[in-house]
Parts: structure tokens; sequence; C-alpha cells
């Protein structure tokens, strides 16, 4: 397991990755994490269905992606481990696929034991550090990955918190720059595009505890894949996305899931 810049947990304001946890049922989290998620849910009580759905869309991607021939995977904002993971959903379909998984938040690494139980033909690695820093992503993705070979870059759940100040459309030029061709782009993100009022108020509650939310329109969202191929059916909701691939989230019937899904190829 590589660590760089190893910090203390922050209980004082809810995390991301442990509000994430929280909306999937898990227990990694703290009681400001519950707190801010249960605000979440006086806003819109569906925000536990979209976290599922976007996990979903996660696993679909890399099936689809595993059965298109790719063996490489760097997911960037992993998460607190919920399974299955990534590299068991790849694995599964190629044992000898590679998974390096890259969080920012101290408390995943608590839990990097359930990250790295992969297959003997394959690797499993995890790496801590933040988006906004891809040098330090790259530097120990190499370790693992063979950057002459196509990787799929996944970020799930993660730029709709990285504000355009924070040059979130440059961090992931930054990132696909480094991968060769045949490599693919896995994003989902939320929007405020189909509940304009309860987004506006979400903003407003994460912004007071603490949390960048930086919700894009469904054009801002395709402007991340902008110079590469979008796989059928391109920017979509997330659980429109190839559903034939999964199984169908409990309550994603019921009203647009506010967010968009896309997986593109680089030429």
């Amino acid at each position: 397991m590589t660590g760089q810049g190893r910090a203390e947990i922050d209980t004082s304001k809810p995390h991301p990755a442990r509000m994430y946890d929280w909306c999937l049922g898990g227990k990694d989290n703290y009681p400001v994490d519950e707190a801010m998620g249960r605000q979440m849910l006086t806003l819109d009580p569906r925000v536990p269905v979209m976290a599922r759905v976007n996990r979903a869309f996660m696993h679909r991607a890399t099936r689809w992606l595993a059965g298109h021939g790719i063996r490489q995977f760097l997911d960037v904002g992993t998460g607190i481990p919920t399974e299955p993971n990534l590299h068991q959903v790849a694995q599964e379909i190629a044992p000898d696929s590679r998974v390096v998984y890259c969080d920012n938040d101290p408390i995943v690494p608590a839990h990097a034991a359930a990250l790295l139980r992969g297959t003997p033909e394959g690797a499993t690695e995890y790496l801590q550090a933040d988006v906004r820093d891809p040098d330090a992503i790259l530097d120990g993705a190499r370790k693992i990955l063979d950057f002459d070979r196509p990787v799929a870059l996944s970020l799930v759940a993660l730029l709709h918190f990285v504000p355009d100040e924070d040059g979130a459309h440059d961090l992931v030029r930054r990132l696909l720059s480094a991968l060769p061709s045949g490599s693919h782009l896995v994003m989902t993100h939320a929007t405020a595009d189909f509940t304009p009022e309860e987004s506006r108020a979400a903003t407003e509650k994460l912004r007071a505890a603490g949390v960048t939310l930086a919700l894009r329109s469904r054009e801002e969202f395709a402007r991340f894949f902008e110079g590469l191929d979008l796989v059928e059916p391109g920017v979509e909701v997330p659980h429109l996305w190839h559903p034939e691939l999964g199984e169908p989230v409990a309550g994603q019937e019921d009203g647009v899931v506010p967010g968009y899904g896309a997986v593109a190829r680089k030429p």
C-alpha cells in the first residue's frame, strides 16, 4: 500500500467519501457525516438511491470495459470499500486485471485490505492522493500500471466536488494526457438540471459545512469528454447507460436520477 501526505482524520466536518458510505448503508462514517446525509434526505429522499445508482453504473462500466479488452484500471476517488469493488468486477471477467485505487480520505487506508484482496494473476494497489494533485496520482499508478497499454480512468461521483476555479477540466486532461490511445474515461456527475431548487439548497447546506458542490449541466459535463470518442449511448442519466450489464437499483424508476454518466475512448 502506498501513502503520500497521510493526514489525520478530520471528524469536525463531513467528508464526501464518508457521506457516500452512509448513503450506501455502511458503518465507516462519523456523526457529522450522518447528520449531513440526513439533511440531504430532507431535500431529496432519493439520495441513497442516487448513491447506489452511481455504484451500479461503475459496475456496469467496468464489465463493459473488461469485456472490450481493458485490463488496467485507475479508480480516483474510490471511497470506502463497498463490495463488490471495482477490482472484483474486473477480475471476475479478466483475472489478470490490474487496478490502482486512489482517494484523499485518510480513513480509506484502514480498509485497504478489503480493496487489495484480488486474484493471484492480477494486481490491486491503493494510493493515497488527491485528484487536485494529478502528478502524484500518475507517479504512484505507474508503479503498478503499464502506461504503454490502455488504462480505464474512473472518476465516479467525484468531479462535482471540484469547482471550476480548482481547474476540474484541466485535472482530467492532465490525467488523460499520460494515458495511451485506447484508454477510456469513466465518469458520473451530479447535476441541477432536473431538480434546481433542491440542488441549490443542497449546495448551500454543504458549503456551510465546508464541502464544495459544483453541480454541472449536461453541456458542462460533456466538456470533460472533448476530443474523446463517446461509447454508445453517450452522455446519459446513469441508470440508463447499458442497463443490460447489471441489476436495476430499487427506486431508480421513481423519477429522474439527477446526474449524468458516460464512458469514452481516447483516440
